[in-house]
């Protein structure tokens, strides 16, 4: 059965329909005392596929309620598929004292589950700190299904070195145009300086492409800058669109065309479903495992 958690509805039963698994009926609530209580209250089977996005202190309480919900009620696998997993960025200790908090999730979440399904995580070395079989998935490419066709010139650019393989993805799966990034300086978490490369943006479309847009800051400023050199119009593709602390009026202002995001966050941009990735993930694995 397809266990949603409260943030993934819609992609668990998107899901559901693509691994053609009956769809579990869970139960949210609230004790008056602040606590969550996560319930499968009929449960049935020996699979439980469990699809939630951690992007709450809440959704972590939740997954491992509905794991231990589902072991409880006679699930002999469970496979977790985390379509966000919050925390990722948290990957070391950046300053004495300080926890690996994706390190401590991991490690809360791996001794109820056989295997755990990401789609890009911020750091793909998370995978390293569970312990069992884990799967990541790449919904980049995806992100060039819903561009329009016929862009002019296309320029997929990265808003840091570290996207550029994203925007390669998005700009190969579109079938043309070229790939470049932007230089960037993070000073602050609302200030971030970018340095322009030397291609020309006039008259050109350019889709912009990252993993996550959290405040919208890094990639209002890398709009404005593409604006300000002359770009016909500005897309962005991103795979998790958080769209925290005013994120989507920051990039009204800055000047985009279309916001493309995928469901591992359900916003109104989330366009792009990842179920037919995690799908073919899954199947490979019980192949796999066969």
């Amino acid at each position: 059965m397809i266990v949603p958690g409260s943030s993934s509805q819609a992609l668990a039963s998107t899901l559901a329909t693509e691994l053609n698994e009956p769809l579990a009926e869970v139960t949210y609530d609230r004790f008056p005392d602040g606590e969550t209580l996560a319930a499968v209250p009929e449960f049935g089977g020996d699979r439980a596929i469990i699809v939630a996005t951690t992007d709450t202190n809440d959704t972590w309480v939740e997954l491992l309620q509905l794991q231990d919900a589902v072991t409880e009620a006679g699930a002999t696998e469970v496979i977790t598929v985390i379509p966000y997993m919050g925390y990722t960025r948290q990957d070391r200790a950046f300053k004495s004292g300080h926890p690996v908090s994706a390190r401590a999730m991991a490690r809360a979440i791996s001794p109820t589950t056989d295997r755990v399904v990401l789609i890009n995580p911020h750091e793909q070395s998370v995978a390293d700190f569970f312990d069992g079989h884990v799967t990541i998935c790449d919904a980049a490419p995806h992100l060039a299904e819903s561009l329009p066709s016929g862009l002019s010139e296309p320029l997929f650019i990265a808003p840091d070195s570290s996207a550029v393989e994203l925007a390669t993805a998005v700009r190969d799966t579109y079938g043309t145009g070229s790939t470049d990034y932007f230089e960037k300086t993070r000073h602050s978490g609302t200030d971030v300086e970018m340095i322009t490369s030397d291609t020309d943006v006039s008259n050109r479309d350019v889709v912009v492409v990252d993993d996550i847009i959290a405040t919208g800051v890094t990639m209002s400023t890398a709009v404005s800058h593409l604006n300000d050199g002359g770009a016909a119009r500005v897309y962005i593709g991103c795979i998790h669109p958080l769209l925290a602390r005013g994120a989507r009026t920051k990039l009204e202002r800055a000047g985009i065309e279309q916001v493309i995001g995928t469901d591992t966050i359900e916003q109104e941009v989330s366009v792009v479903s990842v179920a037919p990735t995690v799908a073919t993930a899954i199947n490979a694995v019980d192949v796999e495992m066969r």
